[in-house]
């Protein structure tokens, strides 16, 4: 489940995940669909179809006669989210590089145009946001979906723990390595672009 239902569904996603990440909606709130409606801008529907995506990926809990609970982040998350990202994300990469289409790579290079934005005016927000749009591109270029599958929901998670530990060096070590993935894409250079990811996520381990 990599795709909301419909394109209103996913622009309530994207507005409700953003929500999450930036800790809006706070770990271990309890929170009513009235609000998620008001919060996200968008109808009923689409909003129920977004929490069923949102629930599935693990970041808002249906708790039975209580309601909808955004999840807690749990001090083992960061280890076990990243042990998988280091294994899948790095072939992720590859096939991105090999398959994306002139389009796609293009969109990739506005995206390391505005996370370097982003980081020379310590916007927080214009990165996140330059970040979804790369991983959404890498899983859009990505001609395996099981593989998206997986790492879709980690990717999120990984978002809301960089922004719960922001600072503004790791933001432009982040930005600098996101830049050197992008680059081997763009050269459509499978092996390089492996390898980049590799580091990448490294340095998101190890801070």
């Amino acid at each position: 489940m990599t795709e909301s239902g419909s394109p209103l569904s996913h622009l309530a996603y994207l507005a409700l995940e953003n929500a999450l990440v930036t800790l809006e909606l706070a770990p271990g709130a309890l929170v009513t669909e009235k609000q998620l409606i008001a919060r996200s801008g968008h109808g009923r529907t689409p909003v129920r179809e977004a929490i069923q995506k949102l629930e599935w990926q693990g970041l808002i809990v249906v708790r039975p006669r209580v309601g909808l609970q955004v999840a807690e982040i749990r001090p083992q998350d960061h280890r076990q989210i990243m042990e998988v990202r280091h294994k899948l994300e790095p072939m992720a990469a590859g096939l991105a590089a090999s398959n994306a289409t002139p389009e796609q790579r293009e969109g990739l290079m506005d995206c390391a145009r505005a996370m370097t934005s982003a980081a020379a005016t310590g916007d927080y927000g214009g990165f996140l946001t330059a970040d979804k749009q790369f991983d959404e591109i890498l899983e859009a270029s990505c001609p395996n979906p099981f593989l998206i599958a997986a790492l879709a929901p980690l990717q999120t998670h990984s978002r809301r723990l960089w922004f719960a530990a922001r600072s503004p060096e790791k933001m432009d070590r982040s930005v600098s390595l996101h830049v050197a993935v992008i680059r081997a894409i763009q050269q459509q250079d499978a092996d390089q672009a492996r390898q980049m990811m590799e580091r990448l996520i490294s340095d998101l381990t190890e801070t």
